[in-house]
């Protein structure tokens, strides 16, 4: 998978104090924002049954850890966690009280049977494409049974899930993930997203519009869809003619409230011509593109899989700048890939300078058990991949600092979404998707209001607003 990587939970310091007899479900999650927006889904799903989510974790009668198999040792700081909860789920036992543990994502889908063998405290598995069955697996679950729920389910998880409520949906903000493709058949040597996810599957257009609607009828002003290749999404319009995802997003632009659209993440291979026009006539689509490379050697792209070269990803970014000249580009690298040379890693080097990014993510390449990739001869020594990836990093900065400063002195409109670290102070995002910090009212929050942009720090713009 090669959306932008972070490990959140869903929980904050302070939560109020549980009132008696209500079930509560502790959600931590880990990897990308596919996770973020399932480990909504299935807060919906258990809200049927009584739970509602808690932000503190030690009120919590279920928890659930949603787990990402992308980064190095992904299982075992799963396992990890699981050894604290174990603790926590005896000194509960000691006292009468009852704690279920379930594992979810794709260290589950990868893991299966295995977590049950390892981590006896767990009592429930569920893989990403099964949580919509987590309700009657819990049920199971406190029945006696330590149940693992991985197959592939073949009827569409999204059917069986509840409609997010309007309440829930302005508890969580004026921005949201709505998931509209999922699973890859790209089959990159490096990547076990294949395998945890399955192959690529598109929900309905109705469906993606029915979400898209009562997300903004909660106060949502801005929708990112996902998908693990989300410009691989196509569907039956209707029209009855086959519409990939530039249709979709015209589509969804007609929504009378919602103000701004953008997607992640997308292959280079999939970004088609109407996709391409898209970004030329939707106002409502942000200027960003996060389009994943990988590397600028041609050799290496091939042992990558990748199928596309450095010249045909760069002509592509030309391309989309051509219709959207304040188009924004992020990407992710990997270093170290078997068998990279130091010619190799100049060739991405001089990429990244012909392509210029607004923002990047870049790690280590590390072994996924599983993948072809493991199996490859010429492992790059770690000492020369901590040294590549330095230099690498170096440059991403640079570039991400000069389009910060560069941003000085441009009027945007800026969506309100949150208070800011300073009192009277509110943070939202600029069409680039930087946090952007202003003086204005707490009433605000769901506003987009026009703004100069007066500074740039290490991690965020600052601005006043105008007008």
């Amino acid at each position: 998978m090669e959306a932008a990587m972070s490990e959140q939970s869903l929980s904050l310091p302070e939560a109020p104090v549980a009132t008696p007899n209500t079930r509560k479900v502790f959600v931590k999650t880990y990897g990308c924002q596919m996770n973020v927006y399932d480990s909504e889904r299935m807060t919906d799903a258990l809200s049927k049954d009584g739970y509602e989510a808690t932000e503190v974790l030690e009120e919590a009668d279920l928890v659930l850890l949603n787990t990402c198999h992308i980064r190095e040792k992904a299982a075992e700081k799963v396992y990890s966690e699981l050894g604290r909860l174990r603790d926590m789920k005896k000194a509960r036992a000691r006292d009468g009280r009852e704690m279920v543990i379930g594992v979810t994502g794709c260290v589950a889908q990868a893991e299966g049977k295995e977590i049950l063998r390892r981590a006896p405290a767990v009592d429930l598995v569920i893989g990403p494409q099964t949580y919509h069955r987590l309700p009657e697996a819990l049920r199971r679950a406190k029945g006696g049974e330590r149940v693992v729920e991985t197959d592939y389910a073949i009827e569409d998880k999204f059917e069986h899930l509840p409609a997010p409520e309007k309440a829930k949906t302005r508890a969580r903000g004026v921005t949201a993930f709505l998931t509209v493709q999922e699973g890859c058949d790209k089959f990159c040597t490096f990547c076990v997203v294949p395998y945890t996810r399955g192959s690529e599957v598109s929900r309905p257009v109705a469906q993606i519009v029915a979400e898209a609607e009562r997300l903004v009828e909660g106060g949502v002003r801005e929708i990112t869809l996902l998908g693990q290749n989300v410009n691989a999404w196509h569907g039956l319009g209707p029209d009855g003619t086959e519409w990939s995802l530039g249709d979709l997003l015209c589509r969804l632009a007609e929504i009378e409230g919602l103000a701004r659209l953008r997607y992640t993440t997308s292959h280079p291979r999939d970004m088609d011509d109407r996709l391409v026009e898209a970004h030329r006539d939707l106002p409502k689509l942000m200027p960003y593109l996060h389009l994943p490379v990988q590397s600028g050697s041609d050799r290496i792209l091939k042992a990558m899989n990748r199928r596309h070269t450095a010249a045909e990803y760069i002509a592509l970014i030309e391309r989309i700048r051509a219709v959207q000249p304040d188009l924004a580009i992020s990407g992710d690298f990997i270093v170290g890939f078997p068998g990279e040379t130091d010619e190799d890693f100049e060739d991405t080097m001089r990429l990244i300078e012909a392509v210029g990014y607004a923002q990047a993510f870049s790690f280590k390449y590390s072994i996924r058990p599983g993948t072809p990739g493991a199996e490859m001869g010429g492992h790059v020594d770690e000492s020369v991949k901590s040294e590549r990836l330095e230099r690498l990093q170096a440059l991403l900065f640079r570039q991400q600092r000069e389009f910060a400063v560069g941003c000085i002195g441009k009027e945007i409109d800026l969506l309100l979404e949150k208070p800011g670290r300073m009192p009277g102070q509110l943070v939202g995002r600029s069409p680039w998707l930087q946090p952007v910090n202003v003086d204005a009212k707490g009433s605000e929050i769901g506003d987009i209001i026009r703004v100069r942009i007066t500074d740039a720090g290490p991690n965020s713009l600052f601005a006043e607003a105008i007008g």
